[in-house]
């Protein structure tokens, strides 16, 4: 009886401990994109526009191109363009979106580094999507898009391990 016990402690404690060998590393996913285009006619809200038809036929693409990488979480920031983008990954994903502050990207970094979701989709603005690009590679690699850039998305994969430096990749698609 007593083997018996000490076999299933050992078991159980090796099972633990093969968990945590097994953890030191998690493979991030982050998407990237700017909103599609927005409605800048004479009538639009000139703060916070809806998408323009070309933007509404963008968001359906992007969409699309995302759903490839299985997203599991999005992130928006509380725009109307923004979660207009992404309304049709949530839409075909039946999840939500949840809203980010722009202007505090740290933040947005800490929940992407916290390894609680492995496939990120984040949506924001000429400036903030390249900013949280360049923030994840540590590196200043990337400006600002232009005014009429929607064609980009930023996919940073980040191999995060526990005894050496993260392994860092990225790619540009352009649609």
């Amino acid at each position: 009886m007593k083997i018996l016990v000490s076999l299933f402690l050992g078991l159980f404690l090796f099972t633990f401990a093969s968990g945590n060998v097994f953890a030191q590393y998690k493979k991030i996913t982050v998407i990237l994109m700017r909103h599609a285009e927005k409605d800048v006619s004479d009538e639009a809200d000139s703060a916070d526009p809806e998408l323009s038809e070309a933007g509404k036929a963008r968001a359906q693409k992007l969409a699309e191109i995302a759903l490839k990488y299985k997203p599991e979480i999005i992130y928006s920031t509380d725009y109307i363009r923004t979660k207009a983008t992404v309304a049709p990954l949530a839409s075909k994903l039946r999840a939500m979106t949840f809203i980010y502050d722009p202007k505090n990207l740290d933040q947005i970094y800490d929940a992407i580094m916290s390894g609680k979701y492995k496939r990120i989709v984040i949506v924001g603005h000429n400036t903030t999507t390249p900013a949280l690009a360049n923030l994840l590679l540590k590196e200043e690699k990337y400006q600002r898009l232009g005014e009429n850039e929607y064609d980009k998305i930023f996919v940073v994969k980040i191999k995060k391990n526990k005894k050496k430096p993260n392994k860092i990749r990225e790619k540009i698609i352009t649609y």
